[in-house]
């Protein structure tokens, strides 16, 4: 099981509906070309059965390829598929119900907003933290005081919690520079791989600009 990486991140999180009519398998092998280093699986519109299906060949690709696979909000489906581990959010089942389901040596990440959120999900036992929305978007479903929270929210994060992050919302390779030079270890992204033309090329292009960040701090 390939541990969480903890600098110069780019991770992508999968979801069809915007990938502009290509299928997520082809998006993960373009975006595996293109340098990745962590891979979830989203999907949130599509029943569970399916979701199982496409987990089983993204693990296939991600194993192949030696990088993470996660799974979004769902315990039970990252054991099912054999994941790396899994992403939580705030409506999801706790830190340590996922250790306890997935072992000790499963990825748990939590989503937060707030240098108070980050310092719980450490306590509790998290491997990462997911911090955003960095800038506005429609992908996640945020509350205004929770969407736009850019440079600076991330450096307030960095500075509460040890924890690797990664900044999500609205990131491109145009502002990625910026999120990794105020204090992140990566950035993750939807739209900006799955979206892009080449997303082969994007996902270079967002390596570029992380490790621009990184070397900016």
């Amino acid at each position: 099981m390939p541990p969480f990486p903890t600098d110069g991140v780019v991770y992508l999180v999968t979801q069809a509906d915007r990938s502009a009519g290509r299928s997520t398998p082809e998006i993960v092998r373009a975006a595996i070309a293109g340098g990745v280093d962590v891979v979830q699986l989203r999907e949130k519109d599509r029943p569970a059965r399916e979701r199982l299906a496409l987990g089983r060949e993204l693990r296939e690709l991600t194993a192949e390829a030696g990088i993470p696979l996660l799974v979004n909000d769902r315990i039970d489906l990252a054991a099912a598929v054999e994941a790396d581990g899994v992403h939580l959010g705030d409506e999801d089942l706790p830190v340590a119900v996922a250790r306890e389901q997935l072992g000790p040596d499963a990825i748990v990440g939590r989503s937060v907003s707030t240098s108070a959120a980050a310092r719980a999900a450490e306590d509790a036992g998290a491997d990462y933290l997911g911090v955003g929305a960095l800038y506005p978007t429609d992908s996640k479903d945020k509350p205004p005081e929770e969407s736009d929270l850019g440079p600076e929210g991330i450096a307030a994060v960095a500075e509460a919690t040890d924890l690797p992050i990664v900044g999500i919302g609205g990131v491109t390779p145009e502002n990625a520079a910026d999120v990794v030079a105020a204090g992140a270890d990566g950035v993750a992204v939807i739209t900006a791989i799955t979206a892009a033309e080449a997303p082969e090329a994007a996902t270079r292009a967002l390596g570029d600009a992380v490790a621009e960040g990184v070397a900016a701090r």
